[in-house]
């Protein structure tokens, strides 16, 4: 691992392990944001430890988070943070929520970690590098067949809004498993190959920023609801190389 990496690793893991402190916990705080959105303790005081260790190694670095304002960059690099992604299943007692870090080098998304630290699962990719689950190499799946792919997504609205001919929303009823294992879960479950595609309709840079890096590095894509690889789109979409490259075909020809 570069430095870099190696900071993201830690910082991930421990805000992990602060956040497991609070994880389950019956007398858990709930705020709500402006955003109508649940925030808790655990969320704030993860971004903050995550700040904090920036800010101690490299000053001039920007920081985005979900949580606090924008801290500028002096030097053309930005580390992505979301503290808690899935903080409803945090709440909720679910193990299936990640923290998760990014380090973005004038406009370009350099690596992503995400740790799963209820569930013991650390992802990891660096631009060129390769993708990572716990320190073994992971890669999307060679299903090319729609009809035999699993398709999950985040909010129920995937499957309750009217049928479009948009691509990406024709999978729910084309693809021959569609489930609800959402958030950065769902995108790790196509990084590793046990899913075909993950589809989330609203995303902020926060909640991309780590994912991306590790899909492509799995050899997979992620594009937004225009067909454009970007942590600032319209929802974000992660596929396999197969599936991903039908979608992106077909969204260019709308």
């Amino acid at each position: 691992m570069n430095p870099d990496l190696q900071l993201a690793v830690e910082m991930a893991e421990q805000a992990g392990r602060l956040t497991l402190a609070y994880f389950s916990r019956k007398s858990l705080q709930i705020f709500t944001k402006r955003d109508a959105t649940p925030v808790t303790d655990a969320d704030r005081k993860a971004e903050e430890l995550m700040s904090s260790a920036i800010l101690s190694h490299h000053p001039q670095d920007g920081v985005l988070g979900e949580e606090f304002e924008e801290r500028p960059s002096m030097n053309g690099r930005r580390w992505i943070i979301d503290p808690i992604d899935g903080t409803k299943a945090f709440i909720h007692g679910v193990p299936l929520y990640g923290v998760m870090i990014a380090l973005e080098v004038d406009g370009v998304v350099q690596l992503g970690v995400i740790n799963f630290p209820a569930l013991g699962d650390l992802y990891y990719a660096e631009r060129g590098c390769g993708a990572f689950l716990n320190g073994s190499p992971i890669t999307v799946s060679s299903v090319a067949n729609i009809a035999e792919a699993t398709v999950l997504f985040t909010d129920k609205e995937y499957l309750l809004d009217s049928v479009t001919q948009h691509p990406v929303d024709m999978l729910r009823q084309q693809a021959g498993l569609v489930r609800g294992w959402g958030d950065c879960y769902g995108h790790m479950l196509v990084a590793s190959g046990r899913a075909e595609v993950s589809v989330d309709k609203i995303m902020s840079p926060w909640d991309c920023a780590a994912l991306i890096p590790i899909v492509t590095e799995a050899g997979g894509c992620c594009f937004d609801y225009r067909g454009v690889t970007t942590i600032s789109g319209q929802g974000l979409v992660s596929a396999n190389k197969a599936i991903g490259t039908a979608l992106l075909a077909s969204i260019e020809k709308r």
